[in-house]
């Protein structure tokens, strides 16, 4: 194989190095996104890691009037439907769907559809406004971790930002 051949075999192969290593080396970094762990729910590895790059999103605000009750209840949804890439090795998700909640107590705890390949998160409506502004402003990540005893974690986060 002449000399040529060879340097120009061996960059095509540094270059795509970085590319494929990415999926496998990410998982790895997103556990500094993770709050201190005071009680100590996450001290075993989880069970299962969906991490999604998020690619694109779109905004849902729906309407409905459910004309069959008295009195008729006029609801109006508020949906955030993020698609992307999985990340983490084992991962299959491929869409994550926000509703934000402005009237319960509390809220719906993240779960992950396997057929659907779907993770649903839900929020309180004040934080409608920190999530589109993540959205917009940086590259977004979302991560669901569930634990053998039962704890599951689910967030939106950044990668590291640089202060300007």
């Amino acid at each position: 194989m002449s000399f040529l051949l060879r340097s120009v075999a061996l960059g095509v192969m540094l270059t795509s190095l970085p590319l494929a290593a990415a999926p496998t080396i990410a998982p790895l970094l997103h556990a500094q996104f993770l709050p201190v762990d005071d009680l100590q729910l996450r001290a075993e590895k989880p069970e299962q890691q969906q991490l999604m790059l998020v690619t694109s999103y779109s905004v849902v605000v729906g309407n409905q009037r459910q004309s069959n009750q008295q009195p008729i209840p006029v609801t109006s949804p508020l949906w955030v439907r993020l698609k992307g890439k999985p990340m983490s090795q084992g991962a299959t998700v491929s869409q994550v769907l926000i509703s934000f909640d402005g009237e319960s107590k509390s809220l719906k705890k993240p779960v992950f559809d396997r057929k659907t390949r779907t993770l649903t998160l839900s929020y309180p409506l004040a934080q409608y406004r920190v999530v589109m502004d993540l959205l917009r402003n940086d590259t977004v990540y979302c991560q669901f971790l569930t634990y053998a005893n039962g704890h599951i974690w689910a967030d939106l986060h950044t990668g590291s930002v640089r202060a300007r």
